[in-house]
């Protein structure tokens, strides 16, 4: 998206780019009025390293388990967050499946929010799901034209099959392989929130929006 318009009359499902969420906030800051609602759908060891200021932390996998819970809980205009955007668009899609259309996704993730010059809450620092995705697939298919070379012929199947995944990936917006780097101990270390936690966050916020359309 190229304009600065309010997300209410922004098409549903659209991308959002980093310079328009800021806009969007800002504008909001101006006028008094709420700001679009910042979803995190990263995992909690992400979350902690950095996040938006602001925003709330639903992982994808709670997300979609407890779809038709959270949404119902969203109340106006939400940007959905990954580092990426390919978590985020998957969530939008759960959300989208329940009737919930105003949802945006934030284009280039947090990577090009930070760029844009947002502001960032900076805690413990690791490494995000997607640069292990990068780490461990290049390390595979090096793997594997190495032992081609060196051992057999055959373990370029290897490498191979890494490139046929990540096309899959890239054609179906999903990452097996992200799925199953996050739950790793290391990516576990810091406690996922609870359902319960993030409806109760969820739902003081709508309640804070009934409130200040009431004044």
């Amino acid at each position: 998206m190229t304009t600065t318009s309010t997300p209410e009359t922004s098409p549903a499902g659209h991308t959002a780019d980093a310079d328009t969420v800021i806009a969007w906030h800002q504008a909001a800051a101006r006028s008094g009025s709420d700001t679009p609602m910042l979803v995190d759908v990263r995992s909690a060891a992400e979350y902690e390293a950095s996040h938006i200021r602001g925003s709330y932390h639903v992982p994808l996998a709670t997300l979609a388990t407890h779809t038709r819970d959270i949404a119902a809980h969203i109340t106006g205009p939400v940007v959905l967050v990954c580092q990426s955007g390919i978590r985020a668009e998957q969530a939008r899609r759960h959300l989208a499946a329940t009737g919930l259309e105003h949802a945006h996704v934030l284009d280039g993730g947090l990577a090009a929010y930070t760029a844009a010059g947002g502001e960032i809450v900076c805690g413990r620092q690791s490494w995000a799901l997607e640069r292990q995705v990068r780490l461990v697939a290049g390390a595979l298919v090096l793997a594997g034209l190495t032992a081609g070379r060196l051992v057999s012929p055959k373990a370029r199947v290897l490498a191979g099959g890494i490139g046929a995944g990540l096309t899959f990936s890239a054609l179906s917006n999903t990452c097996a392989m992200g799925a199953a780097l996050a739950r790793l101990p290391f990516n576990r270390d810091v406690a996922e929130p609870e359902v319960g936690e993030i409806l109760a966050a969820l739902r003081a916020r709508r309640h804070e929006r009934v409130r200040d359309t009431q004044r």
